[in-house]
């Protein structure tokens, strides 16, 4: 025992030696860690643009609102059952109850007991009704824009080719009509043709179509600024969000950016050796940029963009191109997706030039954030109407009259009445 004592005193260091001969210790010092640079980090850090996130938000209750809308049009009579719609929800994206979302927006949605079933079904309110008909009129009215739109992306394509299935997925960015494959492209045959397997091809080039968006800002700084043709040949607008930090040096390098030469997106594709990756890069920004300025709304989601990146040869990864750029473009995660916009095409959260289009979406738009609001005085005229329906279904300056006292509307009209009927009695 004296024995194993001894040799253990002398193998066993004590607590002073330990903490002398160890090289690291974690209650004494602390490891420094590199932070991690990656998209998911850049995407999370960036300075945030809070007009355009709060467009997204209401943006994404109108895309619930349209898909809902999408699941009542496929059923006979354009209505359907609360009961039914609350299997459906998943398929729309809604996380609450159906019930809750149909009140929540009363100018939208109206609900009813049917007469027959005697079970509560909804309907659109035929203010919506109207504002989705006057969309569609308006589509259908700008097709010669659509026409030029699509032979524009296929001049950009470096085939002439672009997918049908990704042209369908876009459709509503592009303002393209939901049937654009057999309303649209067969009275064109002279301009583009369809292939198998769902491919649009190119048939005649138009040189005068063949001119960027971008190419207008740039001569209008070159003449209205008094700018050297070598600062804005090559040049992109820069609007920085609020509370954006330059780094040091970013200036310089964003100067000689704004100079390099690139491959505009209308001229000949050629092959850009991987040496030069600032050209390649300029390329797809000149690309993205001005597939953006033919949207209609001047933003599209990240996710569609992929369906373009072989046929428009952006061979690098777009959300990492994105946000590489946040002076041109602007990134938002609001609404459960990521999306894209075109900063210098948006003003406040609204569109600088507006079409017509655009105009229909936008009163949509206010219809769904206007929530329950001026409601109240919308069901005490309705019950007012259904009373004087009920009590008074001859006599129509009685009708009249009681509507003005109760409710103090259609003044002028009683007032009218009451003229002509003492006129009668003299």
């Amino acid at each position: 025992m004296l024995r194993t004592s001894i040799l253990q005193k002398v193998s066993s260091p004590t607590l002073n030696e330990m903490c002398c001969f160890v090289p690291f210790d974690c209650s004494i010092q602390k490891r420094w860690k590199k932070p991690v640079d990656s998209a998911q980090t850049r995407l999370e850090n960036r300075t945030r643009d809070l007009k355009l996130d709060k467009l997204m938000n209401q943006l994404k209750k109108l895309r619930l609102v349209m898909g809902v809308h999408e699941l009542m049009a496929k059923r006979r009579g354009h209505y359907t059952s609360v009961q039914l719609l609350s299997r459906w929800k998943h398929m729309v994206g809604l996380n609450t109850e159906i019930g809750d979302f149909l009140h929540k927006y009363p100018h939208i949605f109206e609900t009813y007991i049917h007469p027959v079933k005697k079970n509560l079904c909804c309907k659109l309110s035929q203010k919506m009704i109207d504002l989705i008909a006057e969309e569609a009129r308006v589509i259908r009215a700008s097709e010669f824009t659509v026409v030029q739109r699509l032979r524009k992306l296929l001049m950009m394509s470096t085939l002439g080719t672009l997918n049908l299935h990704a042209l369908w997925l876009s459709r509503r960015e592009l303002g393209l009509p939901d049937d654009f494959r057999d309303s649209v492209i067969p009275k064109y045959p002279d301009c583009f043709r369809v292939e198998l397997p769902d491919t649009l091809v190119l048939i005649s080039r138009d040189a005068s179509l063949a001119e960027a968006e971008i190419e207008k800002w740039r001569e209008k700084e070159y003449r209205e600024k008094w700018l050297g043709e070598h600062e804005t040949k090559y040049a992109f607008p820069i609007q920085f969000p609020t509370g954006f930090k330059i780094e040091k040096g970013s200036r310089e390098r964003l100067k000689n950016w704004q100079m390099l030469p690139y491959t505009k997106p209308y001229e000949k594709k050629h092959v850009i050796r991987i040496c030069n990756v600032l050209r390649f890069e300029k390329c797809a920004v000149g690309i993205l940029h001005e597939f953006l300025s033919l949207t209609v709304e001047k933003m599209v989601e990240v996710e569609r963009l992929s369906h373009y990146r072989r046929d428009f040869s952006m061979e690098v990864n777009v959300r990492e191109l994105i946000l590489k750029h946040p002076g041109i473009f602007y990134i938002s995660t609001k609404g459960s997706t990521q999306t894209v916009f075109l900063r210098e095409a948006y003003s406040k959260g609204c569109l600088i030039e507006p079409n017509p289009v655009y105009a229909v979406r936008r009163k949509m738009l206010d219809l769904v954030s206007l929530g329950c609001r001026n409601t109240n005085h919308k069901r005490r005229l309705e019950q007012l109407d259904e009373r004087c329906d009920k009590q008074y279904n001859g006599d129509l300056v009685a009708q009249m009259a009681e509507c003005h006292d109760e409710e103090h509307i259609m003044e002028d009209l009683c007032s009218s009445s009451l003229h002509s009927d003492e006129e009668d009695a003299e």
